[in-house]
């Protein structure tokens, strides 16, 4: 069950719990979130570490500790274009889950979209599957399942073919997996409201929306397997990620992720998509 924690206002007002074993206690989850210094990250990582769950940031920089820590998480310094799968797996033993919240960055050239927008998403899968650690959120991008408009410069190109390959790769593995897509980011303050589905108009979304998303797609398994986009709406965080998990694929490959294939609509243009580390 699913039930709104805090004094309601602002972001940690939409803190997802878990019930317990015993009573009304919180089981507490362990999280590694690749990208941990980026925006969404950080305010996933508050809201995680907030209701008493362990967070880890997984970030490039050694001078981003602080932030992660400020947000309620320890720090674990690996860079994803250079440590392998084997390396990495054995930091994620012990964890329940893990959310690929990375990004090259907005100045970043083409080859780096690839080698941290896809190859990173990848490996995070990966080294997940070595250490056994079956839940896995993706952070993608709205507009992956349309060419790219080229006028729009080869960088804007390779950010949605990386999204998308990245997408493939995840939905081929045998993990629990979980892709969201929001639409154009903003910094107005979360409200707890949203339109989540598997294809939604083109829109704009907070970061703190986005963030309390992620957490209860985190808790629910009935998300498994699907792939969701995300805009400002009308609904409930909590209502429209449990009117979700009421809609998973009822057919034998529904109890398989790595078989299971989401609707594949439009989607919206481009826009500032994703975390940024």
């Amino acid at each position: 069950m699913l039930v709104a924690e805090g004094d309601g206002d602002g972001l940690l007002g939409w803190l997802v719990r878990r019930p317990g074993g015993h009573g009304d206690s919180v089981a507490p989850v362990r999280v590694v979130i690749a990208g941990g210094h980026g925006q969404i990250a950080l305010r996933l990582t508050a809201l995680l570490a907030g209701r008493g769950d362990v967070v880890t940031g997984v970030v490039r920089n050694p001078d981003h500790r602080g932030d992660v820590e400020a947000a309620g998480g320890a720090a674990l310094v690996s860079d994803l274009e250079a440590v392998s799968a084997s390396d990495l797996a054995q930091q994620l033993v012990g964890a329940d889950a893990v959310v690929f919240a990375a990004g090259a960055g907005p100045t970043s050239g083409a080859p780096r979209k690839d080698s941290v927008d896809r190859a990173a998403a990848v490996l995070l899968a990966d080294a997940a599957e070595l250490a056994g650690v079956q839940r896995y959120v993706q952070v993608s991008a709205m507009g992956v399942d349309e060419e790219p408009d080229a006028s729009l410069g080869e960088v804007w190109v390779a950010y949605l073919h990386a999204k998308r390959a990245a997408e493939e790769a995840v939905r081929a593995t045998k993990l629990d997996w979980t892709i969201l897509r929001p639409g154009r980011l903003t910094d107005d303050p979360g409200v707890g409201k949203v339109l989540l589905a598997s294809s939604v108009p083109r829109g704009a979304v907070t970061r703190d929306d986005t963030a309390a998303v992620l957490a209860a797609l985190l808790d629910n398994p009935g998300t498994i397997g699907q792939t969701l986009e995300l805009v400002e709406g009308d609904d409930d965080v909590f209502a429209a990620v449990a009117a979700i998990a009421l809609t998973a694929p009822a057919d034998d490959d529904a109890d398989d992720p790595g078989k299971a294939s989401p609707e594949d609509t439009a989607a919206a243009g481009p826009g500032e998509v994703g975390p940024r580390e």
